[in-house]
């Protein structure tokens, strides 16, 4: 089970270096993302997706670009974070 978790942690890990990337210097193609994320372009495909999913980017014909409202997105995700650490706290203790 921990591997599982672990392993999940880190493709969330790997999609958010791509999202930083893709904040800091998009637009921006799978190419250039590989490149400056040294991340296999397969892999980086896999992450846009997720993210264009997650509605964090968009696509456009010069390469990904953060979405219009990133910025109330992150703050989303960051309280999701906090509360999924309080969980973990609580598991923990549990065991």
């Amino acid at each position: 089970m921990v591997e599982r978790l672990t392993n999940q942690v880190e493709k969330e890990e790997r999609d958010l270096r791509i999202l930083e990337a893709v904040i800091e210097s998009g637009p921006i193609g799978i190419v250039r993302l590989a490149e400056e994320t040294d991340v296999p372009e397969h892999k980086v495909r896999y992450s846009l997706r997720m993210l264009e999913n997650d509605g964090l980017v968009d696509p456009t014909p010069n390469g990904a670009v953060p979405a219009d409202d990133i910025d109330e997105r992150l703050a989303e995700m960051n309280e999701g974070i906090d509360h999924l650490i309080e969980r973990l706290e609580t598991l923990e203790d549990v065991f």
